[in-house]
């Protein structure tokens, strides 16, 4: 983390510990668990010279990797098999959750922190990123 990421004063993200936030306001957001989850963080990174957007990591449970996307932008798309998207939709709210910046976590973690109100990772990007991926065509 650099001391720009810090700096970031957004209200959904908590001062300490971890929040769950409801999908749809703020961002929504899709999961990847397990090996895939991290695999598919790596490729983004990769993409994107190192700046995918915020991505969220857990070390317990499924293990799963969250990657924050803007409001909206994850309801009337198709994702592969593997992907859990988190949004609010008409009968459908759901949660993410969200780690402070800096602090005890555990066991969450930021794999790339937000830089900026308006930053997320790029849908369009991600979805092709995780079919290619997930349908096992390389990578």
């Amino acid at each position: 983390m650099n001391a720009e990421s810090r700096q970031v004063n957004l209200d959904w993200i908590p001062e300490s510990g971890f929040r769950l936030r409801k999908a749809g306001v703020q961002f929504d957001a899709v999961r990847v668990d397990g090996d895939d989850g991290r695999r598919l963080a790596d490729l983004m990174e990769r993409m994107t010279g190192g700046d995918p957007g915020p991505i969220v990591t857990e070390a317990n449970g499924r293990r799963g990797v969250y990657f924050l996307l803007p409001a909206g932008s994850t309801a009337r798309r198709c994702w592969p098999r593997g992907v859990t998207r988190f949004n609010s939709t008409t009968g459908h709210a759901g949660y993410v959750p969200v780690p402070a910046l800096q602090g005890r976590t555990w066991p969450l973690a930021w794999r790339f922190p937000p830089e900026g109100a308006d930053r997320f990772v790029h849908p369009l990007l991600l979805r092709w990123a995780a079919i290619e991926l997930l349908s096992g065509a390389g990578w």
